[in-house]
């Protein structure tokens, strides 16, 4: 009986020898069983599953990059599960920390940030300062550098004195509060 075990720990060995075929085959088959493992914990932390896909590539680059490490005489499954098992941890440990500072907003409300029928800044330019001036301090700052003048994050810490991803957070946030804003004036307002 040809186990998965028994598949796979083939596939690496033959790697070893030049057999790419066998080991792209192996890794397209560990993906989707790792996919399904990070997908089933992100869903059970509460995490969003858009991230499932980047913690899916940091196992296949970490296996990848350590392939050399994986003793042969040793059962290639729990080698596997070990990489994978520190690779969602650490994922866990870095999402539940931006989780506090993440402002998410979907498509829609990205586009309809400054919808012309309800915000025209054209038509009233004053519009857009009173709804700056609305904000804190750190986040006006923000939304004048980044939004308004076009600098990168990087160079509105520099002007504003604080790191990037304090700047980043205080954008986005600052984000989402004048989309609120925008979208509680409601069309047709002077």
């Amino acid at each position: 009986m040809d186990t998965r075990e028994d598949r796979w720990a083939k596939a690496m060995r033959a790697e070893r020898t030049g057999d790419s075929a066998a080991y792209e085959a192996f890794l397209r088959a560990f993906a989707a069983s790792v996919r399904r493992i990070v997908e089933a914990h992100l869903r059970y932390m509460g995490f969003s599953l858009y991230e499932a896909e980047d913690v899916v590539q940091e196992v296949l680059i970490a296996v990848h990059s350590r392939r050399h490490q994986w003793d042969t005489k040793r059962s290639l499954l729990p080698w596997l599960n070990a990489i994978t098992r520190y690779k969602i941890f650490d994922a866990s440990r870095r999402l539940g920390r931006d989780s506090r500072t993440r402002v998410d907003l979907t498509e829609e409300q990205w586009a309809g940030l400054f919808s012309f029928e309800v915000f025209d800044p054209e038509r009233n330019p004053a519009d857009v300062e009173k709804l700056i001036s609305a904000l804190p301090p750190g986040e006006q700052a923000a939304v004048r550098a980044i939004g308004l003048e076009g600098a990168s994050t990087k160079e509105a810490a520099a002007r504003i004195g604080s790191t990037e991803g304090a700047v980043r957070v205080a954008f986005h946030r600052s984000l989402k509060k004048l989309m609120a804003a925008t979208q509680r004036r409601g069309p047709g307002h002077e």
